[in-house]
């Protein structure tokens, strides 16, 4: 008779909640929760929100900090996007130690730099980590950049994505 009721009352609960979303979808509401669609009050940022409170730059190491740096996650644990961002992570770790990682994991988790989110598998759950590291890539190989450069730009383009 108690798993009855039990059952009964979390149907309901599934259905009220399933009600309430309906009725902000068709109410032009936002179904984003306000902590990531608004920037937070007063610095309380949620863990790892990839929501942007301010203008700050993300930290990030010097050309000397970034001598000796723990080795990042094999690219073979890794697919896709992923796997590729964890190859040149392995293969420019300077250069991604000296950027800065605008998911803001600095403050989330403590990361030095952007290197730092490929010593684990956090990178591979960021599409912005991913994509900022593919771009590092992209600028220092190809358009022959130096780590200052890289940085200079990765500034650039993350700041203005993430202006309101």
């Amino acid at each position: 008779m108690n798993n009855k009721i039990l059952v009964i009352a979390i149907i309901l609960l599934v259905l009220g909640a399933g009600a309430l979303i309906m009725i902000q979808s068709e109410s032009g509401t936002s179904r984003i929760p306000q902590t990531l669609s608004q920037p937070p009050a007063s610095g309380t940022e949620p863990p790892h929100s990839h929501a942007v409170t301010s203008q700050r730059v993300p930290k990030y190491q010097s050309a000397s900090e970034a001598l000796d740096l723990p080795p990042t996650l094999p690219a073979a644990n890794f697919f896709g996007k992923a796997k590729e961002a964890y190859r040149v992570a392995k293969e420019i770790p300077q250069t991604l130690a000296q950027l800065p990682c605008y998911c803001h994991c600095d403050q989330s988790f403590g990361h030095k730099s952007l290197h730092t989110c490929f010593v684990d598998d956090h990178a591979a759950q960021c599409a912005v980590c991913v994509d900022e590291a593919l771009l590092a890539y992209r600028l220092q190989r190809e358009e022959k950049m130096t780590p200052d450069q890289v940085r200079d730009r990765i500034i650039e383009k993350y700041s203005a994505e993430h202006q309101h």
